[in-house]
């Protein structure tokens, strides 16, 4: 994972495959959706580069896999 996403390219991707934004406290967007049958909620911070850690985390709860977000754009 070599490259780094920003917080607004991570929701732009989400959002393309059928997340809606639910909410924002401050910095951090919270996305609601289905994927893979499953009802998820995401927590995304907007920041310019998202850290790795945090980024795994994110594909994590919304059921992507590395593969797959990169596939969206």
């Amino acid at each position: 994972m070599s490259n780094l996403f920003s917080g607004k390219e991570v929701v732009n991707s989400l959002l393309k495959i059928g997340f809606i934004v639910v909410s924002q406290k401050g910095s951090h967007v919270k996305l609601k959706g289905i994927y893979h049958n499953q009802s998820r909620i995401v927590i995304v911070p907007m920041h310019k580069e998202i850290a790795k850690g945090t980024f795994r985390s994110i594909l994590l709860q919304s059921g992507l896999t590395l593969e797959e977000f990169k596939s969206i754009k």
